[in-house]
């Protein structure tokens, strides 16, 4: 058996302009090139030998919209693998706190997408109240999820364990809490069910989310999840 070409992807994760626009991607949205050269800090000519090297490393794909060029990665997996590096990656030097950069960690730290599903303390909320209520079982390795949970979801119109779901729910260690949130069919499902629901919205440029007052009532409605913003 072959093994892995690890040093293959770490080769194109270690530059830093290519780990910021990773990093930007992260959340699972499309952006144009522009907007990510501005995220990692290069010209347009340096960002688009960047991109062409990550689709080449089959670690982002590229979307044509009329004459426009919108960028992404190439799947969950990308998104998970980007998600654990930041778990065990050191924090980069504070900028100067004019710039904000302190305010928008602290909005990706509270509420966020992971590629397709919830993170941030949201998200681990979210996967604690889904195990507390008996939704989903955690066995320290992954997520079942229970005849009950069956129901509430399809309640929901959340199909857990249709044919197209083999593993409907799983762990992903959350960069910032260092815990899991609920990732695969099920974490996308429900995300997508929050925000069509506006329980939460997402900010624009950021792949930050804000919860809803409305949302927060209907959360912890919903699965009982007792999240207030800013809290411990």
């Amino acid at each position: 058996m072959t093994e892995p070409n690890i040093a293959f992807v770490a080769n194109l994760m270690a530059d830093p302009s290519r780990a910021a626009m990773c990093l930007a991607l992260a959340g699972g949205e499309a952006r144009p090139a522009g907007e990510l050269a501005a995220r990692a800090g290069v010209s347009a000519q340096t960002a688009s030998n960047h991109l062409a090297k990550l689709i080449a490393g089959r670690i982002l794909r590229v979307e044509q919209q009329g004459r426009w060029r919108y960028y992404r990665l190439a799947d969950a997996e990308v998104g998970h693998a980007v998600e654990a590096l930041a778990v065990v990656a050191p924090l980069l030097p504070r900028r100067a706190e004019t710039d904000g950069i302190d305010g928008a960690a602290k909005r990706l730290k509270e509420a966020r997408t992971c590629y397709s599903h919830l993170a941030g303390r949201l998200g681990v909320a979210l996967a604690d109240a889904l195990v507390a209520e008996r939704w989903l079982e955690d066995d320290g390795r992954g997520y079942r999820v229970t005849t009950k949970g069956e129901r509430s979801l399809r309640a929901l119109g959340i199909e857990a364990n249709g044919r197209r779901a083999p593993v409907p729910a799983r762990r992903c260690l959350d960069w910032t809490e260092r815990r899991p949130h609920v990732a695969g069919p099920v974490g996308t499902a429900l995300a997508e069910l929050a925000l069509r629901r506006g329980w939460v919205r997402r900010l624009r440029g950021t792949r930050a989310v804000l919860v809803t007052p409305s949302g927060r009532t209907q959360l912890q409605r919903v699965f009982n999840v007792r999240y207030q913003e800013g809290a411990p």
